[in-house]
């Protein structure tokens, strides 16, 4: 429901920014359901990034001025007209990216790059498994992955999708649905497994993605559609020397995401300057028709992100 509330005041070290378009994430369904309250302090509303213009700074902000264009990654709030974003979160519009546009690349780039690169130090060479290729994440893993020079198989869910992300890069296509994605990789590595998978899936994918990895392999775990609770093979990790990470952004603190925000922004901007990558938005809609915007998502029907823009 669009209603009036107060406007957020910027306070030490924030940037009020007047949105102009928001994002939609699987967390927001989850806060909307009562899964997933925001972190202590931060705003009650949905919405975990956004772009717009700088309207005003709060004490002890330098580098900003009125009038910037930016994009931002949020703890909440972003189903607004106007939020206060922790400085270290702000990120200016890239060259050649439109501001609503530039509304589809905070959380995405910021949870690619942190998990994919920080973490599972993806190399050059190596193999990425995105489940979820066609998703905003996933798309976004599938062209960061093919730009450092590594080889991506994806997961999804028809051949429509699979299509999509073989246009972004993706060179092994898997239908989850009519495929086993564990022996599709071994085939397409000639037995060799994947040396980081990123999972959307959690539990149900536990099991087949210590299967699925090489030796040496990396599992970065960032989504739990697929359940919280599930078995590990202890065993099978040591036999590989295997690695399995977690991790969540929008709980941390603001100095680590400060870290990945600075890290994107040296590493994956240049990068969209150049048009090397680029964001991928299925469809838009006015800020006040988010729950059709929700229901989109949930219906898995979009490849890549959706969008909400504030109204005029």
């Amino acid at each position: 429901m669009w209603a009036e509330v107060p406007d957020p005041v910027p306070g030490e070290g924030e940037v009020l920014v007047e949105v102009a378009a928001s994002a939609v994430n699987r967390a927001d369904l989850l806060q909307r359901q009562g899964f997933y309250d925001p972190p202590p302090g931060s705003s009650p509303y949905p919405g975990l990034e956004c772009s717009g213009r700088v309207a005003a700074l709060g004490t002890g902000v330098s580098g900003w001025a009125v009038g910037d264009e930016v994009c931002a990654l949020l703890a909440g709030g972003g189903y607004a007209e106007k939020v206060a974003v922790p400085v270290g979160q702000l990120l200016p519009v890239p060259n050649g990216v439109d501001l609503v546009t530039a509304a589809a690349l905070p959380e995405v780039t910021a949870t690619v790059w942190s998990n994919v690169f920080m973490i599972a130090h993806l190399r050059p060479g190596e193999t990425l498994l995105v489940h979820g290729g066609a998703s905003g994440i996933g798309t976004m893993a599938i062209q960061l992955a093919k730009a450092v020079g590594a080889r991506v198989a994806v997961t999804a869910g028809s051949a429509e999708k699979l299509a999509r992300c073989a246009e972004l890069g993706a060179d092994i296509l898997i239908d989850y649905r009519e495929q086993d994605f564990v022996e599709e990789l071994r085939k397409a590595t000639d037995g060799a497994g994947a040396d980081v998978i990123l999972d959307i899936v959690g539990a149900k994918y536990l099991d087949r993605n210590i299967k699925a990895l090489a030796v040496n392999g990396r599992l970065a775990v960032i989504g739990l559609q697929g359940g919280v609770k599930g078995e590990l093979n202890l065993g099978a990790l040591l036999a590989k020397r295997a690695a399995v990470t977690a991790t969540s952004l929008r709980m941390r603190p603001l100095e680590e995401k400060a870290a990945i925000v600075a890290a994107v922004r040296e590493h994956v901007w240049p990068l969209i300057a150049a048009g090397t990558i680029r964001p991928v938005v299925d469809r838009t809609y006015p800020m006040p028709e988010a729950p059709e915007a929700h229901r989109t998502l949930e219906s898995g029907a979009h490849v890549g992100k959706v969008l909400l823009v504030t109204p005029a």
